[in-house]
């Protein structure tokens, strides 16, 4: 794989930073570069900021391109939302970045994508069993990954300790907001991973987030029963992982294509002496051995084209259609989004999530 690389992107509260990925090393091939968080930071906004990122480096268009994000992420599309607009609720993420770049996007929540470079690249690398990566920052992002595999989406900074959520009761805002010592935060942080352990029996655990690099100050106060070590990757790690996993779903959908084509050419091939035939293998291989991401992505891009050809906007039926130049971003009609009572909380849980951080 050496030579091979990806692009990440990393979206945050502050700023949205991004570079190529070395796939063999998992270094980053160019420094990394920033942009602010625009405010307010609306899919709109966030997305041409994306666009004007990559365009910032010179990448071959067949470089996979991944995304991480604050937030679940349900089939590319952003269940709840807390740090950024609450207007993302329900946003494709996939979509509107494949629209605003012109290019196929592996969206990923933040947690996962830190917590997948950690195995494959930083302070759990190789291992074979379940690896716990916590962030401790403003909140707690969990990434599960066990035999290499990644569980996503676990929001388990989240779970309820002492009745209280417990990010905000454990994460390292509270330390600096409660001005805790060293100390008493290893309490409730033995508290906190205590109640992982019982829960998940993970064999390694691994400590991530700025304050991670004073982890001599409070990881030899924790008494646990799994190793529990410092995180390697620290502030790379969300665009390594995302990189990664951006490559391995490009790879994937590779692989399918060459499946769908294979099964295409036997049907055809096989038709010719049975031209009667009208279903069956091989005629409907192009949608039935898709991925369900990219059957999700053709449908919607066959939906953007039918809803800018009705408004009379060939623009913007071209860009559902196909292409939408790097330069270009993306406009408020070709951002798609898709409310839903299973998927948004209610708005007393949303804002309770704003006010925790």
């Amino acid at each position: 794989m050496t030579g091979e690389i990806a692009f990440g992107v990393d979206v945050g509260g502050s700023g949205i930073k991004g570079a190529p990925v070395d796939l063999a090393t998992g270094e980053l091939t160019e420094e990394r570069f920033k942009i602010p968080t625009p405010q307010p930071a609306t899919p709109l906004a966030v997305v041409n900021v994306i666009a004007e990122l990559l365009s910032h480096f010179d990448l071959p268009a067949e470089v996979p391109v991944g995304v991480s994000f604050p937030s679940p992420i349900l089939g590319g599309v952003v269940a709840w939302m807390s740090n950024l607009d609450q207007s993302w609720v329900g946003v494709n993420l996939a979509d509107a970045v494949r629209l605003g770049t012109n290019r196929h996007t592996t969206v990923v929540n933040d947690a996962d994508a830190a917590g997948y470079a950690e195995v494959a690249f930083g302070a759990a690398k190789g291992h074979p069993g379940t690896v716990a990566v916590m962030t401790l920052g403003t909140g707690i992002g969990v990434a599960l990954i066990t035999g290499g595999k990644l569980w996503p989406n676990a929001e388990l900074g989240h779970i309820v300790i002492n009745g209280r959520d417990a990010e905000k009761w454990a994460a390292a805002s509270a330390k600096e907001r409660e001005g805790l010592s060293w100390t008493k935060w290893a309490r409730r942080l033995q508290r906190y991973f205590s109640e992982i352990d019982r829960l998940l029996w993970p064999d390694l655990i691994v400590v991530g987030g700025g304050i991670s690099r004073k982890h001599e100050r409070f990881l030899p106060l924790l008494d646990l029963r799994p190793p529990i070590v410092p995180a390697a990757l620290r502030n790379t790690a969300g665009i390594v992982g995302v990189a990664v996993l951006a490559a391995q779903e490009a790879a994937a959908a590779k692989a399918g294509a060459a499946s769908t084509t294979g099964l295409s050419a036997g049907a055809s091939s096989a038709s010719k002496g049975h031209p009667q035939r009208t279903s069956g293998p091989g005629t409907g291989a192009a949608i039935g051995n898709t991925s369900p991401a990219e059957q999700s992505r053709s449908a919607a891009a066959i939906a953007g084209a039918a809803a800018g050809a009705a408004a009379g906007a060939a623009a913007g039926a071209a860009a559902g259609a196909a292409a939408v130049p790097v330069t270009s971003g993306v406009n408020a009609a070709q951002i798609s989004t898709f409310p839903d009572p299973k998927i948004a909380p209610p708005a007393e849980e949303l804002a309770d999530q704003t006010q925790g951080g």
